[in-house]
């Protein structure tokens, strides 16, 4: 039994969720086909999204999980995926102007992401917030995505553009289950 009605958006979750585990998966075979060694960051960085992917799937299924510690854990999931990958160890970028803008919409996202899950009661939350966090994702994504095909091609450019694209599907499957979460929400409130 799921959470979610609407065929629609059961569609839109389960796309959001299957695309995110078939990107993990081409992360985790590059970790396989590279090494540990030369990859261990995208390990620990494929921890934090399988562990958002896990929970999407039990938010789905209603398992165990309530909204609220479904949108806390997947943000600190999501805010901790930022600090590692775009602020601590960001790559070296061919294009400084890229790399800054990169690193500053990251700062940016991180900020947003702690705003958002430090305030006390989360459904005060708009759709337009949680919207504002998925496209600043996705703009760092086309930033990075740029630059990458910008340079010289090489063994690791395929799953370089895979793995900058898995956290923008997961901000996006969160973006679906709090506005379908929203919804059922407001129509429940209206019938009592």
């Amino acid at each position: 039994m799921t959470r979610f009605k609407k065929k629609a958006k059961v569609f839109d979750i389960v796309i959001t969720a299957v695309a995110g585990m078939l990107s993990v998966g081409v992360m985790l075979y590059g970790v396989a086909h590279f090494g540990l060694k030369e990859t261990w960051p995208e390990l620990v960085l494929n921890l934090f999204y399988i562990a958002c992917l896990v929970m999407i799937w039990m938010y789905f299924f209603d398992f165990h999980i309530t909204t609220h510690q479904f949108n806390y854990w997947c943000s600190i999931s999501v805010g901790m995926t930022v600090l590692l990958r775009d602020i601590l160890f960001h790559p070296t970028l061919a294009y400084y102007a890229i790399q800054l803008s990169c690193l500053t919409l990251s700062v940016l996202l991180l900020c947003t992401l702690t705003y958002f899950y430090a305030r006390k009661n989360w459904k005060t939350y708009t759709k337009n917030n949680m919207w504002v966090i998925c496209i600043i994702d996705i703009i760092i994504a086309l930033l990075y995505n740029i630059d990458i095909n910008l340079e010289p091609k090489n063994e690791y450019t395929d799953y370089m553009l895979t793995e900058i694209w898995i956290r923008p599907t997961i901000t996006y499957g969160l973006v679906a289950c709090f506005i379908t979460e929203a919804k059922n929400s407001k129509s429940k409130t209206k019938r009592s």
